[in-house]
């Protein structure tokens, strides 16, 4: 088939980047325009910032010229979307009401009542908001939003066990990578040797995003899943890769061998749909004493398989264990590049 137009905003910083490398040869999307800020417009892809993403150099468009941000320099079917969230309200509803379907890495749209947010392997029907989103709002187009990044890695975690066996609470802490914060992000004074017990907003994102997407649609809405999630936040000195400590409370009280048992066989209701960003088992058991590790697991399944391992009995909610994913693929632009994926196998009406 023909690949199709998409413009990447926010192209020049860390995910951006990212998105590009995901994008440069993509068997279904091809990269039209680069977009950033006005300090960087005019200029050469090459020009306008230093690549810091695996792959060919700025995905081979080093001598592309960067577009100012807006639907009248750099309009594509497809967008993905990499702007802060200030930008991001703003910029955003102006693509999609222009006719462009944007998929969204920024904080501002996710909980709107009509905006889904998906992490496809949780809720792929959720897709269907967009119907009611255009509805409302009378945008030709629509934004559908990937989660918080460490929200990403904890839920493709917690959905099986909440489909198998139903989650009745969940107590998390996380371990995050400086790379989440962005380039050139936390100063290397503060993070080297150290660990930051704060990131705003973080823990709030977490225990809410979390109830939209195991949440349940109903009648044109999401019904949040009902049971509690409580969060700490932390930035700790690990490049890529944000782990997640969690005890959880199952309806039931599955030993550990029936969760591992289930986490083991679980493979993707995606699996047979053709997804490039899709791993077949989104989650992988790691049954070594010392595993999931940032430095040896975050790039499992090109980045978009979480790891999981250390299972022990809680005392206080029945289950602990350790959950890793790597922030800027699962947790950022191969999120959004998989929800477009889905989009598009789905035929919704553009």
């Amino acid at each position: 088939m023909e690949r199709i137009g998409v413009a990447i905003l926010g192209a020049t910083g860390i995910v951006g980047q990212r998105f590009v490398a995901r994008l440069a040869e993509h068997p279904l999307f091809e990269i039209k325009y680069l977009s950033a800020s006005g300090r960087s417009a005019g200029l050469k892809y090459g020009e306008a910032c230093t690549w810091r993403a695996p792959g060919r150099p700025y995905g081979g468009l080093a001598d592309r010229i960067v577009e100012e941000t807006s639907p009248e320099r750099a309009w594509a079917p497809v967008v993905f979307s990499a702007l802060d969230a200030q930008a991001a309200s703003e910029l955003e509803p102006l693509y999609a009401a222009s006719g462009a379907l944007v998929f969204s890495n920024a904080s501002s749209y996710r909980m709107h009542e009509d905006v889904p947010l998906l992490v496809p392997e949780a809720n792929s029907d959720h897709l269907a908001l967009l119907e009611e989103q255009r509805r409302r709002r009378r945008w030709r187009g629509g934004i559908a939003c990937n989660p918080n990044c460490t929200t990403a890695i904890l839920t493709t975690a917690l959905a099986p066990l909440h489909r198998t066996f139903g989650i009745e609470a969940a107590l998390v802490t996380s371990m995050q990578a400086v790379s989440g914060a962005g380039y050139p992000g936390v100063s290397a004074l503060d993070i080297s040797g150290n660990l930051i017990p704060f990131i705003r907003g973080e823990e709030e994102k977490l225990e809410t995003e979390t109830a939209k997407i195991l949440g349940t649609l109903q009648g044109g809405r999401v019904e949040p899943a009902g049971f509690p999630v409580s969060a700490t936040c932390t930035r700790v000195p690990v490049r890529d890769g944000h782990s997640v400590s969690a005890s959880v409370r199952l309806a039931g009280n599955p030993s550990i061998e029936e969760v591992v048992g289930c986490l083991k066989a679980y493979r993707s209701p995606l699996a047979d749909l053709g997804l490039s960003s899709a791993p077949e088992y989104p989650v992988t058991v790691r049954e070594e004493a010392d595993r999931p590790q940032p430095l040896l697991d975050a790039d499992a399944g090109d980045g978009m398989s979480v790891s999981v391992g250390r299972f022990r009995s809680c005392g206080i909610l029945g289950l602990k264990f350790l959950a890793l994913g790597h922030n800027l693929e699962r947790g950022a632009a191969g999120a959004a590049v998989l929800n477009a994926e889905l989009w598009v196998s789905a035929g919704v009406p553009a």
